[in-house]
């Protein structure tokens, strides 16, 4: 049995997907709510052996410990303008830490999400270093970023410190990840996915305007993964049980005009991008540039290419966005 937490959710189901792709007799059980909207359908395709409510997930755990082979955590408050603190850090970090506790005691194996919000504005550098002294130099911008980092930094110290761990553990902090299923997120979708839903009504895509020097219009940039990529990951560190943080992105930056310019060219149209000024608000927290390092994950034996934008964009608008059934 593996339970995956937030596992109705965007990354979640897909990894639900990939996990039953694998072994369809595999029993996996999503924790999640649903809500009122259609985050069901993604989850309508797979045959998972159960949905355990949030509230109720040390029960289940409790009464099934030793079937319990792994637990992927995904679930969290995910928007970056979320204004509850409080709801915040009780469902990433309290909980999380109330997990990795279980999961020290029942000796199983938990990987768990972080994010590439932990860097803050990346002037830092990009660099997975697990350890206490370099995670304290990290500035997220936003609680989202920051109820990530704190349990990233709580993790290093238990574990620099000797306390009781899960018999493997990783820390996964995803880039800018895009794909099928994360129709849900509203204004937190990608900017493939808004692009593509412009583009698709016949209009331009909008992009910020640049307001750094030395930036072009369009030339700000991120490490956009394709979510099949962070599956292959995530089933790949479960197998070969190598412990740490780590970065899941490509290890290439391409910026937000390249993206616009690889969904247009899926859909076989021409590029078409209107710059608007961007909102004063954000000016100044505002990230340029995001570029994973993969440089410890490749150094623990991950050798897998990653897909690259056009390659990725072009399967997600013609085999999803494009399809009469976009789930998973």
């Amino acid at each position: 049995m593996i339970v995956v937490t937030g596992g109705a959710g965007f990354i979640g189901s897909n990894l639900v997907a990939g996990l039953l792709a694998a072994d369809p007799a595999t029993d996996v059980v999503v924790c999640d709510r649903f809500g009122s909207d259609d985050k069901w359908q993604n989850l309508a395709r797979h045959a998972v052996a159960a949905i355990v409510e949030p509230e109720a997930l040390f029960t289940f755990l409790d009464d099934n410990a030793g079937a319990v082979e792994a637990v992927f955590h995904l679930g969290a408050v995910s928007s970056t303008t979320e204004r509850d603190i409080d709801l915040v850090v009780r469902t990433n970090f309290t909980l999380s830490l109330r997990l990795w506790r279980w999961c020290a005691v029942s000796a199983v194996p938990l990987i768990y999400a972080s994010s590439a919000a932990t860097y803050g504005d990346g002037g830092g550098g990009f660099e997975d270093d697990p350890s206490s002294g370099a995670l304290a130099r990290l500035r997220p911008l936003n609680a989202y970023g920051w109820s990530k980092h704190l349990f990233d930094r709580r993790v290093a110290a238990m574990a620099e410190g000797g306390a009781p761990a899960p018999p493997h553990w990783a820390g996964l902090k995803f880039f800018n990840v895009y794909g099928p299923n994360e129709y849900h997120k509203g204004a937190q979708r990608s900017v493939a996915e808004q692009i593509h839903a412009a583009a698709a009504a016949g209009q331009p895509a909008r992009l910020y305007r640049s307001h750094r020097p030395g930036v072009a219009d369009g030339g700000q940039s991120r490490d956009f993964v394709w979510v099949g990529d962070c599956v292959d990951v995530m089933i790949w560190l479960m197998r070969a049980r190598v412990p740490g943080l780590f970065n899941v992105g490509t290890g290439e930056a391409r910026s937000f005009a390249a993206l616009a310019a690889a969904v247009f060219a899926a859909l076989g149209r021409p590029t078409d991008i209107r710059y608007v000024d961007m909102p004063e608000a954000l000016r100044e927290r505002y990230q340029y540039f995001t570029q994973a390092s993969v440089t410890r994950l490749r150094a623990a034996g991950y050798d897998r290419p990653f897909t690259s934008l056009e390659a990725g964009v072009r399967d997600y608008v013609c085999h999803y966005l494009e399809a009469e059934d976009r789930y998973r």
